[in-house]
């Protein structure tokens, strides 16, 4: 056990080796950070202690991380940031803040605007403890601001205020930047996460309190060249190498042949118009007439509207993760479900209160109070003929019937299977299964007149391997109402595929397969 204990010591210190800022310069002028990607494995401690297990931190891992639907110098050469690549569900970097700069990793999302990192001033979350956290007595360029900030997100909020100090991302140094010490990160959201925070890389129309995001930052005090940021995500997981995300340029290593360019229809988010959807190479008309979609490097999976949604997931095979829980209960459970029924359907009443749909009759309460239906007075309060008992009643009628009639066994859990299909999980995930996947349709969206295909491997999302695998799909529901959406979501399962250029000076957003 010792000996356990010291090799993981060991490969600990190793690792904090390993992730300290390294600033080289390539033969093309163009500076990098060397980062190396995290494998989940058993030193992971926090994720461990709290029952989480490779599956849980993915799922938590694709929850966006994003504003909710309803709140919405000399010129140098480019600058290049590597990203590491977390499961292909969060891809993140370095940067530092304050004078000698504290290292953050953050989420480059250009899905929101605001950059926010952990104030040393947290200390009521816990997500807090496990992550590196500002300390402004320790920046010699640091400004108070002291004005309060929260942002809410799809499955999280943070909250805080803002302070102003120099931000160091690559080898460039925004100065007086606005940002967020967040002093609250409630839930198990922000804990799952590799990252401390998030910088965004939106237009300042959605940034919270009109703090200028960096990227703008960048352009207006003259810290790069052409006004055009790009990302390239690694496909390749099991590489250390999760990315690269370049501002001022793009690194023509990255991608083959030329971009397709859109422009930018609403500044806030980085949306265009895009056309139709095509499964297996048919439209599905849903597009028709052109949707909104906006470039989303922030979100894991594709989302859209839950009726084309459901569409695609019909088409590759998935099912709901409740689903697939439900049909679970249905294939072990079933039979002496079944039974127990069959031996109870001749009074309705008492199958009802059993399962809490009815009052039981003559039954006190744990405080001493006597039961709705007192039948010493036959004298009801009416609860018994409440709907959700007066419904229980007859649907067991209906299983009489249906069992009086000679139906079997077969047809009782068939009906149970059936049922477990209106099971939707709370937020749209779905499995399918990963042996199906050579018979899978592709799935294109239809961008400046060009199809964008993806490939089954390229928009599943694979958990662990052989017999114990677990494939999720790409693709989630999320319908945002207008005057905002409807909106597609392209999030990182697309972006893989093609290497994304957001054009700030023209307005543009360019897409191109990536290398």
């Amino acid at each position: 056990m010792e000996s356990k204990l010291e090799t993981l010591a060991i490969f600990l210190l190793l690792s904090t080796l390993l992730c300290t800022r390294a600033f080289l310069t390539s033969n093309d002028g163009l500076i990098r950070i060397n980062l190396k990607k995290l494998k989940f494995d058993e030193t992971n401690r926090v994720t461990s202690d709290f029952d989480l297990d490779e599956g849980d931190m993915l799922m938590e891992s694709i929850r966006k991380y994003k504003q909710s639907a309803n709140n919405l110098a000399d010129s140098q050469e480019p600058d290049m940031v590597s990203l590491k690549n977390y499961m292909d569900a969060q891809y993140y970097g370095d940067i530092g803040i304050g004078t000698p700069p504290q290292k953050f990793t953050v989420i480059f999302d250009t899905g929101s605007s605001n950059l926010w990192v952990p104030s040393s001033k947290c200390i009521l979350s816990l997500p807090c403890f496990f992550h590196s956290r500002y300390r402004s007595g320790r920046s010699q360029t640091y400004k108070a601001n002291g004005q309060p900030a929260a942002i809410q997100y799809g499955t999280g909020s943070i909250s805080g205020y803002f302070s102003e100090d120099n931000v160091q991302v690559g080898d460039l140094v925004v100065n007086d930047q606005m940002f967020i010490e967040a002093t609250r990160e409630p839930g198990v959201t922000f804990l799952a996460g590799r990252f401390d925070g998030i910088l965004g890389l939106g237009f300042k129309e959605i940034s919270v309190g009109k703090a200028v995001p960096v990227w703008e930052n960048m352009v207006t005090q003259n810290l790069v060249k052409d006004h055009v940021f790009s990302f390239w995500l690694n496909r390749k997981s099991e590489e250390g190498e999760g990315g690269e995300i370049v501002f001022g340029g793009v690194d023509p290593k990255h991608f083959t042949g030329e971009h397709t360019y859109v422009p930018v229809t609403q500044k806030g988010y980085w949306q265009f118009d895009m056309g139709d959807v095509l499964i297996g190479g048919k439209p599905t008309g849903f597009c028709k007439g052109a949707c909104s979609a906006i470039a989303d490097s922030g979100t894991s999976l594709i989302a859209g509207p839950t009726e084309v949604i459901n569409q695609i997931n019909l088409a590759i095979g998935a099912a709901g993760i409740l689903n697939d829980e439900c049909q679970k209960a249905v294939k072990y459970f079933g039979k002496r479900v079944f039974d127990t029924m069959a031996s109870s359907l001749d009074n309705t009443t008492q199958v009802c209160a059993r399962i809490g749909a009815c009052p039981r009759q003559g039954v006190v309460s744990s405080i001493g109070i006597k039961s709705v239906v007192d039948r010493s007075e036959d004298v009801s309060s009416g609860f018994e003929d409440s709907p959700p008992c007066t419904a229980c009643k007859m649907i067991i009628k209906w299983l009489h019937k249906e069992l009086s009639e000679n139906h079997t066994q077969e047809s009782f859990l068939t009906l149970g299977s059936d049922l477990c299909t209106v099971i939707q999980s709370p937020l749209g995930e779905s499995m399918v299964d990963c042996a199906k996947l050579p018979s899978m349709p592709p799935i294109s969206f239809t961008i400046g007149g060009k199809e964008f295909e993806l490939s089954p491997e390229e928009y599943i999302l694979k958990i662990g391997e052989g017999t114990a695998a677990r494939c999720i799909s790409g693709f989630i529901p999320l319908d945002i109402p207008p005057p905002r959406g409807p909106l597609w979501i392209l999030g990182d399962v697309f972006m893989r595929r093609y290497h994304t250029v957001f054009d700030y000076g023209n307005l543009q957003v360019g897409f191109a397969q990536a290398a």
